[in-house]
């Protein structure tokens, strides 16, 4: 038995738990956390950034999407925790498998820390165990008693963003969220999600792996702004704040703050704010999406010119790195891990990089199958001069933030991949190519590129784009182009990836990604029309595309982007053979 989950179950006796919920999250609902917070991760051992755990005193499970069923099922084997595929018929879902496990065990209390778990979350879980007798413990967490060598809440500096990068300042932010509050005649807002709050005070940090916030929560009220925050300030961060009336407090503070905030209308989402906040002022909630998620996803003009740069400075590192990648691989000795450090070392040499955007996925043949991938020591795969490799990255640059992903053959590829290749980029095409009108949501455009992939009897089962933020994370609602109903409406101004896949389990998998950023075409009787402009700028391999499948539409779109990624880079690449290759792989 693991030695972990033995230990949990002892605590769980003590306390009289029955099962305990562990969810991939923090008191922010991050999608990636500081290692603080990983107790899913410390308790399984899987490393994926979306899956709950649930531990009852005799089974254990896990549940994870399609991106991470073969990573979780390698990571969970020989283990005790069953691994539980999300979205396959006939996996049940948390809570029906608690109820069956209750029955069966004769359980009556289940336990998940409230600090890491939604109030709209809990309030569902509860009512659906109190239909069979069993209550929620929200006031415990087992790893303060488990994990003894726990890391500490992180706690560093937090800096301000350079002022001619902005492109608008904290208190026109600040009167933009009272304008929202005033419309919804509320007197406070709380914020808890860290790219809100660093966006709003146009502050960054460090204390999230690969996405440059900090932790910290936030109140707004109509006439004064409170910051609580773990790590000091530098000394302008500190003049911005005063210059915004923005007062700061510790971290740990903001409880109790709220508990002083009685008999306002405080907005506040309980979909995203964790149980025992929300839990404090539930009484006086205006329960509705914060007004800043939608805010900054519709990048301003400052912003889209900082994209721009960083996409030139990324495609760069791109071509040099694709210009270097098919010679290594026939020298020898090349492996996943060590191209995507060269990737990594390639990209550090811009001045403005600050670190990479999430964990690179190298994915040489079957491991390219893997959506989210990430090589190690034990299955670091050796490249040879054959078949394909997916790399999907990206960084963090001081002004802006990009998410890239190319497929190379890196020799002879059979018609299978060719085949699967040529529908991918198709359906990229097909997604880059389209007109809607402005509002138009991602849902319904989702089915314009799949339906590409649909007509050759293939599918993918993640989301076909997501928002990027600037400077912020990767991965920025409240849009996204997927399957499931997204209702947030496509604006100008607003990035997003388009990248559909394939992926074949044990053979190969392809995707094709470009930042995208919305942007209007047309304005008639019907209103504005948009189209999505791509703000990538690096060559898709044309060698595995069987040219026969294109449209002559879709190969002057690809001969245009060429020409574009071509023109923007040739004066700033220094070695003429990177100048060489680039003109050879685009004409």
């Amino acid at each position: 038995m693991n030695y972990k989950t033995s230990s949990l179950r002892e605590l769980m006796q003590r306390e009289s738990i029955d099962a305990i919920i562990f969810p991939t999250s923090d008191p922010h609902n991050s999608e990636y956390t500081a290692s603080h917070w990983q107790s899913r991760k410390y308790v399984t051992g899987f490393t994926g950034s979306a899956g709950t755990a649930v531990v009852t005193l005799h089974d254990a499970a896990l549940w994870t999407d399609s991106r991470y069923f073969l990573q979780a099922a390698e990571q969970l084997k020989d283990g005790p925790f069953q691994l539980m595929k999300e979205g396959v018929e006939g996996t049940p879902d948390i809570v029906s498998w608690i109820k069956r496990r209750m029955s069966v065990e004769g359980g009556r209390c289940v336990a998940v820390d409230g600090m890491v778990m939604p109030y709209a979350d809990v309030v569902a879980l509860q009512k659906d165990m109190q239909r069979i007798g069993v209550t929620i413990r929200t006031n415990y967490d087992a790893m303060q008693m488990l994990w003894t060598n726990r890391p500490v809440k992180p706690s560093g500096e937090i800096y301000a963003i350079d002022n001619d990068m902005i492109g608008e300042t904290v208190t026109e932010k600040l009167q933009r969220i009272r304008h929202a509050m005033h419309e919804e005649r509320c007197e406070g807002h709380v914020l808890t999600d860290l790219m809100s709050i660093a966006w709003t005070l146009n502050l960054r940090g460090s204390d999230v792996p690969m996405t440059p916030v900090f932790i910290a929560f936030m109140y707004v009220a109509t006439d004064s702004a409170t910051l609580f925050c773990n790590g000091p300030l530098t000394a302008e961060a500190q003049r911005r704040m005063s210059e915004a009336g923005v007062t700061v407090k510790h971290y740990d503070d903001f409880a109790s703050f709220l508990k002083t905030q009685k008999d306002k209308r405080i907005m506040c989402d309980g979909k995203t704010t964790c149980y025992t906040l929300y839990n404090i002022i539930k009484e006086w909630v205006v329960d509705m999406p914060s007004p800043v998620m939608s805010m900054k996803a519709v990048k301003n003009a400052k912003e889209i010119e900082g994209f721009r740069r960083c996409m030139l400075r990324d495609g760069v590192a791109m071509v040099r790195f694709l210009r270097w990648l098919k010679p290594a691989v026939e020298a020898g000795g090349q492996t996943e891990i060590s191209v995507s450090d060269k990737l990594e070392s390639l990209r550090r040499e811009a001045k403005e990089y600050k670190d990479l955007s999430f964990s690179t996925i190298s994915g040489y043949q079957e491991h390219g199958a893997i959506v989210h991938y990430t090589a190690t020591k034990d299955s670091d795969k050796a490249l040879k001069a054959e078949g394909l490799l997916l790399v999907d990255s990206g960084a963090q640059y001081t002004d802006g933030t990009t998410d890239i992903t190319r497929t190379i053959a890196l020799g002879p590829v059979s018609d299978e991949m060719r085949r699967a290749y040529t529908l991918v980029l198709k359906a990229n095409i097909a997604l880059a190519t389209v007109r809607f009108p402005e509002g138009t949501n991602g849902t319904q455009l989702d089915a314009i590129a799949r339906s590409v992939l649909w007509s050759g009897g293939l599918n993918y089962l993640h989301g076909t784009g997501h928002g990027v933020g600037w400077c912020l994370s990767v991965h920025e609602g409240p849009h996204a182009i997927r399957m499931d109903w997204r209702p947030e409406p496509l604006k100008v101004g607003m990035t997003v990836t388009d990248e559909p896949g394939v992926y074949l389990a044990g053979r190969f998998g392809i995707r094709t990604e470009n930042m995208m950023l919305v942007t209007k075409v047309q304005e008639t009787e019907f209103g504005v029309f948009c189209q999505l402009q791509p703000l990538t700028l690096c060559p898709i391999d044309t060698t595995p595309i069987l040219w026969d499948m294109m449209t002559e539409e879709e190969i002057t779109w690809l001969n245009d982007y060429h020409k574009t990624v071509r023109e923007a880079l040739l004066p700033l690449l220094t070695d003429e053979d990177d100048k060489q290759w680039l003109i050879e792989v685009t004409n």
